[in-house]
C-alpha cells in the first residue's frame, strides 16, 4: 500500500486550490427572482392605489377628461409632440415676437423609446403611457437592487416602497420621463456601487439623454470611478464608463445650440417657456419666506414643507456617511432643484429622483421591527399618493 510522507502532503495541499464559496451576487443577495418580484408587487400596489384615488377624486369625470387623459397632461403632451413631429429647428415667437417655449427643451431618450414604439403600430398617447409603465417596473427593480446592495434587502424593498408611494409619485403612472431616469439612475448607482462598468457606463449616457440632472449622476459616476482606481486592476474601464456619462448632457445642449444657431439656446427656452434659470437659489428663498408669511394656500404651503423636510432628511443623510457617488449626485442634484428658479409647485417632482434625502427613512425601515415599519411606510403611502392624485384631478397647474 502506498503511503504519502508528510512532505508530498503539503507539496499536494499547496498545489491543489481550496474550496472557496463564490461571492454572494447582487441578485443572490435582493433575493433572487422571489425578491425582485416583492419590489414589483410593492410597485404595482401603490400605482393601483393612486389610479383608484384619482378615478374617486374625479378622474372618472369624462369633463375632465376621464383617467386615461389626467396621465397626458402637461409636460405629456411635450413629449408626444417631439415624439411625432420631432425637434423644430429654432426658436418659437409669438405674434409680437416674444420668444416661447417650445420642445427643444425636452430631453431626447423618452420621446425616442415613444416613437420607437409607436412604429410598432401603438397610439403615441398608449406608447408614452406604457413606456412609462415599463420603465417604473425597471425603477422598482432598480431601487431594489441599489438599496440591498448599500444596506441589504430590507432597505431594498423599503426604498421601492418610500419612494413609489412619496409625494407627486403620480408621475411615475405619467406621460412624464421621471420613471425612466430613475430607473436609469438607480441602476447606474446599483452597477457602479458593484463595479460593473459597461452597464454603468450606458446607464449613465442614459440618465443624461433623459433629463437634465442626469449631469449629476454623471458625475456620481465619475466619482465612483476615481474611487475605484485606487485598487482596480483595470483603470481603462472605470474611466471610460465615466466619460461616456459625462458627455451626454453637453452633447443634447450643444446639438441644440447647434441647431438653433446659438450656444445657449436651451437656456434660452428654459427661462421663456418655464422662468427656469440658476439664481443660486433666491427664488426658492423668497417663495419659502413668502409661502409662510402671507401665504394662504395650503397646497403652496405644503410644497413649501416638502422643500423644508427634504432640506432637513438630507442633512441626516449626510450625517450618516452614504457611498460618496450617492452623496455627490444627490447634492449636486439638490443644488440644481433648490438653485433655479421656476414654478414653485415643480420642485416636490423634481425632488423625487434625488434619493438622498430617502435614506433615513429607508435605514430606519431596515433597522425597524417588521409590523413598525410597515405601518410606518402604509402612512406615508396613504398621504403621499393621495396628494399626487389631488394634484393632477383638482390642483388647477401643472406640476
Amino acid at each position: 500500500m502506498a503511503t504519502t510522507s508528510p512532505s508530498e502532503a503539503t507539496v499536494v495541499a499547496a498545489d491543489q486550490p481550496v474550496d472557496q464559496e463564490p461571492p454572494e451576487s447582487l441578485w443572490e443577495k435582493a433575493g433572487g427572482g422571489r425578491g425582485v418580484a416583492v419590489a414589483i408587487g410593492l410597485l404595482a400596489l401603490t400605482r393601483v392605489a393612486q389610479l383608484l384615488m384619482i378615478w374617486w377624486l374625479g378622474g372618472a369625470s369624462t369633463s375632465n377628461g376621464g383617467v386615461w387623459q389626467r396621465l397626458l397632461v402637461w409636460d405629456g403632451g411635450w413629449f408626444l409632440r417631439v415624439a411625432t413631429n420631432g425637434y423644430p429647428h429654432g426658436y418659437t415667437f409669438d405674434d409680437n415676437h416674444v420668444l416661447q417655449a417650445n420642445e427643444l427643451a425636452f430631453f431626447p431618450l423618452y420621446p425616442m423609446l415613444i416613437r420607437g414604439v409607436s412604429l410598432l403600430g401603438v397610439a403615441p398617447g398608449t406608447a408614452a403611457v406604457g413606456v412609462a409603465w415599463i420603465a417604473s417596473i425597471g425603477a422598482a427593480v432598480a431601487l431594489h437592487l441599489l438599496g440591498t446592495t448599500l444596506y441589504g434587502k430590507r432597505a431594498g424593498w423599503a426604498l421601492v416602497a418610500i419612494c413609489c408611494s412619496a409625494p407627486v409619485s403620480v408621475v411615475l403612472s405619467m406621460a412624464y420621463s421621471e420613471s425612466l431616469f430613475l430607473a436609469l439612475v438607480a441602476g447606474m448607482l446599483a452597477a457602479a456601487h458593484r463595479r460593473a462598468w459597461l452597464p454603468a457606463a450606458l446607464l449613465g449616457l442614459g440618465a443624461a439623454l433623459t433629463r437634465p440632472t442626469g449631469a449629476a449622476a454623471a458625475l456620481a459616476l465619475a466619482v465612483a470611478a476615481l474611487l475605484a482606481l485606487r485598487d482596480s486592476p483595470n483603470k481603462v474601464k472605470p474611466l471610460a464608463a465615466a466619460a461616456t456619462a459625462l458627455v451626454g448632457v453637453p452633447l443634447f445642449l450643444g446639438w441644440v445650440g447647434w441647431r438653433v444657431g446659438e450656444w445657449d439656446a436651451w437656456f434660452k427656452i428654459q427661462t421663456a417657456g418655464w422662468g427656469t434659470s440658476f439664481d443660486y437659489g433666491r427664488s426658492t428663498v423668497e417663495f419659502l419666506r413668502a409661502t409662510f408669511t402671507t401665504g394662504d394656500g395650503w397646497v403652496q404651503i405644503s410644497v413649501g414643507l416638502i422643500l423644508l423636510a427634504a432640506l432637513a432628511a438630507a442633512g441626516v443623510a449626510l450625517a450618516q456617511k452614504p457611498w460618496p457617488p450617492l452623496v455627490v449626485y444627490g447634492v449636486i442634484a439638490m443644488i440644481l432643484v433648490y438653485g433655479q428658479a421656476g414654478f414653485y409647485h415643480s420642485k416636490p417632482r423634481l425632488l423625487l429622483p434625488v434619493l438622498l434625502t430617502l435614506l433615513p427613512s429607508v435605514v430606519a425601515a431596515a433597522r425597524a421591527r417588521p409590523r413598525v415599519a410597515v405601518l410606518s411606510i402604509t402612512a406615508w403611502a396613504v398621504f403621499g399618493l393621495w396628494y399626487g392624485a389631488y394634484l393632477i384631478t383638482i390642483w388647477p397647474y401643472t406640476m
